[in-house]
């Protein structure tokens, strides 16, 4: 299992989703990867400050996070309805929506306080 990590401007960890790799590696193949600038960022892992190229949730970044997910689940949904009204609900797509949900809620909780 992995994690995307949610940090607050001070570095500090807020929020993880644990998710396996083939999830990830998913989202890496696509236009998730395409969405806001990476930066060399110090958070703060287990007490240890390490740098990591991350990409900051501002205004912009944040709603186009939330409308890639919101389409991501979209079609999931559309997929997943589907595959029940054929009675073959796999557990691989309950998984996939389950963890698109998680991250999506995750991005609109924790919007910065203005």
């Amino acid at each position: 299992m992995l994690d995307i990590g949610f940090y607050t401007t001070e570095g500090k960890p807020i929020h993880h989703v644990e998710a396996a790799e083939n999830f990830l590696e998913g989202l890496a193949r696509s236009e998730f990867a395409k969405i806001g600038k990476e930066q060399m960022i110090t958070v703060l892992i287990d007490d240890e400050k390490i740098d990591l190229p991350l990409v900051k949730l501002g205004n912009v970044n944040r709603h186009k996070f939330i409308a890639f997910f919101t389409s991501a689940i979209v079609d999931e949904t559309k997929i997943l309805l589907n595959q029940i009204r054929d009675y073959l609900a796999k557990p691989e797509r309950v998984y996939r929506l389950r963890k698109l949900i998680e991250i999506l809620a995750q991005g609109v909780t924790s919007r910065p306080k203005a």
